[in-house]
């Protein structure tokens, strides 16, 4: 694959996933952002949401809570205590999370920040079909 990178989604306790990929969308603060083989070096940070890997028309999804990224000579590492393929995700846990996002967004002493983040979680847990 002349055409494809590494990547690595690496959590604290395992690697969650490790291979050559053509192209990957990034949840990061900045917006959505697709890494494809030679794109500039970077470093950003992950908002909630799914990261999407797309090898040979098959796709990976993963689901962030934060992290952290860098791309650096065509390998993409993704650094994140909260990174699950969203294959192994449980209606019950989606359900929890969703449930508990929304109670934390009727706290009236939450800052803008933390508020933001929760839409973005709840956005991204919408997506999620389990």
């Amino acid at each position: 694959m002349e055409d494809s990178f590494k990547l690595e989604i690496i959590s604290p306790e395992k690697i969650i996933f490790s291979d050559e990929t053509k192209m990957v969308t990034l949840p990061s603060y900045e917006g959505d952002m697709s890494i494809l083989k030679n794109h500039i070096s970077i470093i950003t940070l992950l908002r909630p949401g799914i990261i999407k890997v797309q090898n040979d028309g098959n796709f990976k999804e993963f689901f962030v809570q934060d992290g952290a990224v860098e791309f650096f000579n065509d390998s993409l590492v993704v650094l994140s205590a909260s990174a699950i393929n969203v294959k192994d995700l449980s209606k019950e846990f989606v359900d929890n999370l969703n449930e508990d996002t929304q109670d934390k967004l009727t706290d009236k002493n939450i800052t803008d920040h933390d508020r933001y983040v929760l839409n973005h979680k709840l956005d991204a847990l919408k997506e999620i079909r389990v």
